[in-house]
């Protein structure tokens, strides 16, 4: 098992496991999510992290790192997109994936790391809360556009 920054290359692989994440993950095409991959590699504080068995991405998450003028211009790491394949699942692949990501956010400066999870997925909050991230200290809000 491999943990590392992902590259073109494992994007089909990400796509399919994004479908597990949520089934309206298959609607982008194929030819899109390359325009797409091409402008998140721009970005030198975007980093795509995911655990490679063979040739398959089994887990993966995503972080920004987000300047920042508070906090004494310490940078914040924001966390999304945290998945793994349901085959892969306890076997601790996702905190190394995680724990690859917390690690760019202290390489990075950053004083804090969030993310948000969806509501009812209770299995994914205890995973975080064991990872250390606290869910007492703020409440988190999305405005879905249309």
């Amino acid at each position: 098992m491999e943990i590392r920054e992902l590259d073109e290359n494992d994007l089909e692989s990400l796509l399919e496991l994004y479908v597990q994440l949520d089934s309206k993950n298959a609607l982008c095409s194929t030819s899109r999510s390359k325009e797409i991959w091409r402008e998140i590699r721009k970005n030198e504080n975007i980093k795509y992290i995911g655990a490679i068995e063979g040739d398959m991405v089994v887990a993966s998450c995503y972080i920004v790192i987000i300047p920042n003028l508070t906090a004494g211009g310490r940078s914040i790491g924001f966390i999304e997109n945290v998945i793994t394949d349901s085959k892969y699942r306890k076997m601790g692949i996702g905190k190394m994936v995680m724990e690859k990501a917390i690690q760019i956010a202290r390489e990075r400066g950053c004083y804090k790391v969030i993310l948000q999870s969806g509501i009812r997925r209770r299995e994914a909050h205890e995973f975080y809360r064991k990872l250390g991230f606290d869910d007492t200290t703020k409440i988190a809000f999305d405005m879905r556009l249309k």
